[in-house]
């Protein structure tokens, strides 16, 4: 049996398939959902890749067998499984490897209402219920075994989102969507449909081979055909979806790319105009200017740790109406918590059609810093490469030093943060300045340091 503890990380089960995990592991992880949720119902669902399906109906078995009736919704993104949780009050379980290569697959668990299901609620039990079936065989089936039904929710999924940002009033405006054979090709014309927008879709068919490139737009190489398709059509705007569309990262009227940290304070901006003011949650690798516009807008900002689980937790203890991060998640009270790329995407587009200037000069307003993006560096010994960091900075005046996530040193014009990976020997960069020559020098700092 592979290792579980390789494969299930802070919120999720993520590996090669089969080679660490099949449809018989996820046999016993539906059976072990059920039982460490004390779920009598349970929502399915899966991606476009070609070992999703059989999973998923895997699982599904393993949760009947324990008693619990299984709605299938079949091919959804990610966020239309936790609709689908959130609408229908249920324990969810999407099948997907977000943007990783095609030979892995994984599972996103959540709990009714689309609460995480994360290591220090239920996901360790989960890991150890398998471990021990595995090992000793399966458990008993229930008395009576759960039913297993099929559900579309798509057109729901899609009519919540509409209702929640009203685009029927906008100027008329050409977009660009980039799915990358993902699953915003199955959730973005439904969405779109009827609105004021001329969609030219860019890799729409269903394809977890990704013929075209990897479907991560986090990496620059994966938006190259977007930026040239925008620049090529003169189009408002440029949208990418990840492979199981629950991000979306955006390129504007230029083809040029819209940082993430932008794209949080805008709608930030919006959803504290929209419910007169809240917290929201940004993490600690966002820009200055989230938490600058916040306040503008008469918000309060709350900063935390990276992480889909701790974004979801701190706006389940704050009430907060929004949370965003820089890998392009985002979060809304108004979606029960959850992150999604389409409604941060809706918002957008709503800013965009609701006034005449192009995208660039609407977002210059958010975005007002000089940031690295995140750099990785491949080292030998993590903690000792942090700690020579932190010896070089602790003793200089002016700064301050916090290790909420990794390590935080925040000088009078700029700051950076060094995280470790939690799964590979690499240490993650960030850095931000109020200009461009002062944060080249504070990144190649800190990077002579990291790599020597």
């Amino acid at each position: 049996m592979p290792d579980l503890s390789q494969i299930v990380k802070a919120y999720d089960v993520r590996g090669v398939v089969p080679d660490q995990w099949d449809e018989t592991l996820a046999e016993l992880f539906g059976a072990a959902c059920v039982r460490v949720t004390q779920a009598s119902a349970i929502v399915v669902g899966h991606d476009m890749r070609p070992s999703s399906p059989g999973l998923a109906a895997a699982f599904g078995r393993g949760a009947a067998r324990l008693g619990a009736d299984v709605t299938e919704i079949g091919l959804c993104s990610t966020d239309q499984l936790y609709f689908a949780s959130g609408s229908l009050d249920l324990p969810g379980a999407m099948f997907t490897a977000s943007h990783n290569p095609a030979q892995y697959n994984g599972i996103k668990m959540c709990r009714a209402g689309a609460a995480p299901v994360g290591q220090d609620t239920g996901l360790a039990d989960i890991r150890d219920l398998v471990t021990e079936w595995a090992e000793n065989g399966p458990p008993p089936a229930s008395a009576t075994e759960g039913t297993v039904t099929r559900r579309d929710v798509l057109a729901d999924y899609a009519t919540h989102l509409r209702e929640l940002v009203d685009l029927t009033a906008i100027r008329p405006l050409k977009v660009v969507v980039d799915a990358g054979n993902g699953m915003g090709g199955h959730t973005v014309p439904t969405v779109f449909e009827g609105l004021p927008l001329e969609l030219d879709a860019l890799y729409f068919e269903l394809d977890g081979t990704f013929p075209n490139h990897e479907a991560n737009p986090l990496d620059p190489a994966n938006i190259v055909d977007l930026q040239r398709r925008v620049r090529e059509t003169g189009a408002d705007i440029g949208l990418a979806f990840d492979g199981d569309a629950d991000r979306c990262f955006v390129v504007d009227e230029r083809g040029e790319p819209v940082s993430p940290s932008a794209i949080t304070a805008l709608v930030a901006a919006r959803e504290l105009a929209k419910h007169g003011g809240g917290t929201v949650i940004h993490n600690c690798i966002t820009s200055w200017s989230v938490p600058e516009v916040v306040k503008e807008a008469g918000g309060t900002a709350v900063r935390t740790r990276v992480g889909h689980s701790f974004i979801k937790q701190e706006m389940a203890t704050t009430g907060a109406i929004f949370g965003g991060e820089h890998s392009a998640h985002y979060y809304f009270r108004d979606f029960w918590n959850a992150d999604t790329g389409m409604l941060a995407a809706l918002h957008v587009l709503a800013a965009l059609g609701g006034q005449q200037g192009p995208l660039s000069g609407l977002v210059a307003e958010y975005d007002r810093y000089a940031g690295s993006g995140e750099i990785n560096s491949t080292v030998a010994d993590q903690a000792a490469s942090m700690a020579a960091v932190e010896a070089a900075y602790a003793s200089r005046q002016g700064l301050e030093l916090d290790h909420l996530d990794g390590l935080t040193v925040t000088g009078p014009d700029w700051w950076f943060n060094l995280r470790p990976s939690n799964t590979e020997p690499l240490l993650r960069l960030n850095v931000e300045a109020r200009d461009e020559e002062t944060m080249g020098r504070v990144r190649d700092e800190v990077l002579t340091v990291v790599r020597a």
